[in-house]
């Protein structure tokens, strides 16, 4: 995309919908630098115009919950896909140097709350991605149980497509299926907990893994952010009567509940208006400062 800089050292091969990656100009290729562009997207599409200073406020907050799960919490360590490098200097701020990694082609989702996607699915049928839920669930309810609900990641301007767990196995095989839900389901418990204890709510997140030379299984890509995650205020959810009250977010639902409102889903996604940035990028910033305040 052209929004990609040239950084000294480095050479630009990829854009996806919000970051850049590059790899190494000289040498191995087996890191590769990993930057977060201000772009914006939902419901699949890039947007305009970006969010000024997200991409900053996504890293950080990334890299703190990448530490936090390697350990820093007192809970057992993940591996990830950072290799402890700093970025140059052109990128500081925004980038991670990371480990190359075979990427697996599934999207790790965990709902821990009835909301979004698997509201409507629920409202008509009883089930989120086909697994059956209690009756008499409204939206935003605690689920009884976080669920797994895995979708397959689509080539860059397809959508991406959830998927049954029987699914993953024919994909990835078994054992991995296996570790990859289980890993999930145990970082989603983890880390709704720390939200929890500084007055925040994950409703559902997403993760990415992949694979390295030795086998072993990375958390990689963004984590646990306000793009990759539905973050709620607890006060609210607790003393809210409709589902806006209780579902008073950190996130880019802004984002989303503004084009729900003003596109039909056809054609190219209109223009955001400055309000709408602005008050996205405040409540990044809040996110941020809430999670990690000492």
């Amino acid at each position: 995309m052209s929004d990609a800089p040239q950084i000294p050292g480095w050479t630009h091969f990829y854009s996806g919908k919000v970051r850049n990656l590059y790899r190494p100009a000289e040498g191995t290729d087996d890191r590769m630098l990993v930057v977060a562009s201000d772009r914006v997207s939902a419901f699949d599409f890039a947007l305009e115009p970006p969010i000024t200073g997200k991409g900053a406020l996504l890293t950080e907050l990334s890299m703190w919950w990448f530490d936090q799960l390697a350990g820093a919490d007192g809970g057992p360590a993940v591996p990830n896909h950072l290799t402890g490098e700093e970025p140059p200097a052109e990128a500081a701020g925004r980038a991670m140097v990371v480990r190359r990694l075979e990427m697996l082609p599934i999207e790790a989702v965990v709902r821990g709350y009835l909301t979004g996607s698997g509201w409507l699915e629920y409202s008509e049928h009883g089930t989120v991605c086909g697994i059956a839920l209690p009756a008499g669930l409204n939206d935003g309810d605690r689920l009884p149980e976080p669920i797994y609900t895995p979708a397959y990641k689509a080539p860059l301007g397809e959508h991406d497509e959830n998927i049954s767990y029987e699914r993953t196995v024919e994909l990835i095989g078994e054992e991995r299926a296996r570790e990859l839900r289980d890993q999930s389901l145990a970082i989603y418990r983890r880390a709704a907990s720390a939200a929890e204890a500084r007055g925040l709510i994950l409703a559902d997140t997403k993760f990415e893994f992949g694979v390295d030379e030795g086998g072993v299984m990375r958390l990689a890509d963004e984590v646990l952010t306000s793009d990759s995650s539905r973050y709620w205020d607890l006060q609210a959810w607790e003393n809210g009567t409709t589902p806006k009250e209780r579902m008073a977010s950190f996130d880019k639902q802004i984002v989303r509940n503004w084009l729900a409102a003003n596109w039909d889903k056809q054609g190219t996604p209109p223009v955001l208006p400055a309000e709408i940035v602005e008050r996205t990028v405040a409540r990044y910033r809040e996110l941020l400062e809430k999670m990690t305040a000492a």
